[in-house]
């Protein structure tokens, strides 16, 4: 594979890795060799270290002194920390898209929802990712608030790569995130704060819950308290 495009090569390596590790192809506690990535891309290791800053910005990658970087460990403590936090920013945005003012405004989550449908029927994992990803951005247009929207470009990557964790774990699981999703588009199309936030919360314990018994490597749902 070859890279152009000098001006954003470094996210284009940073994105090359970070699917990787998404879809779970690298592992917890990998190294990612600098110079094998160079080479393998081949890109410069200027490139390659200011892709793995980036990825180490989204969570993705720990850069230790002397040793490089490595895949970030997936902890329980990171995860019921990770979906604390989720929860506070999804309901800072659900709050800001119950203020929409015409129907036109809507139309972006109505055409998600009928792409997240398609993807829950085919069981298309990439692709409920993918538009679970967008649902969230539909909200930057509303809360108008650049800190929140780079706190949340930032943990895209980690959320999608558990999201991947979870989803092929069992067979009803994308159904079940779909059927809460579709009841928060109700909640915004009725403006109602409270279920937004009630289903946000459910699904944030429920996804905490999953990605927990998939370390685990338990059958079912592990605690998030």
């Amino acid at each position: 594979m070859t890279f152009k495009a000098a001006d954003s090569l470094a996210e284009q390596i940073a994105g090359d890795i970070a699917g990787r590790i998404i879809r779970g192809q690298l592992k917890s506690g990998e190294r990612i060799r600098e110079l094998h990535v160079a080479q393998t891309l081949n890109v410069s290791r200027g490139a390659v270290r200011e892709a793995l800053l980036i990825l180490e910005r989204q969570h993705l990658v720990d850069i230790h002194a002397n040793r490089g970087a490595q895949v970030s460990e997936l902890s329980a403590e990171h995860v019921k920390g990770l979906f604390v936090l989720l929860l506070e920013l999804y309901v800072l945005l659900g709050t800001a898209a119950t203020n929409w003012k015409v129907e036109a405004e809507l139309e972006q989550y109505r055409a998600i929802q009928r792409e997240l449908a398609v993807a829950a029927k085919f069981h298309d994992v990439g692709k409920f990712v993918v538009q679970g990803v967008e649902l969230s951005k539909a909200g930057y247009y509303f809360a108008n608030n650049p800190y929140l929207q780079q706190i949340l470009d930032n943990l895209t990557p980690v959320v999608s790569r558990m999201h991947y964790l979870i989803l092929d774990r069992r067979a009803d699981e994308m159904q079940f995130i779909h059927q809460l999703f579709r009841g928060l588009q109700d909640a915004l199309e009725m403006r109602d704060r409270k279920r937004m936030r009630d289903l946000l919360q459910r699904y944030c314990e429920h996804s905490c819950q999953q990605v927990l018994a998939a370390l685990a490597g338990q059958g079912g749902a592990a605690p998030c308290a």
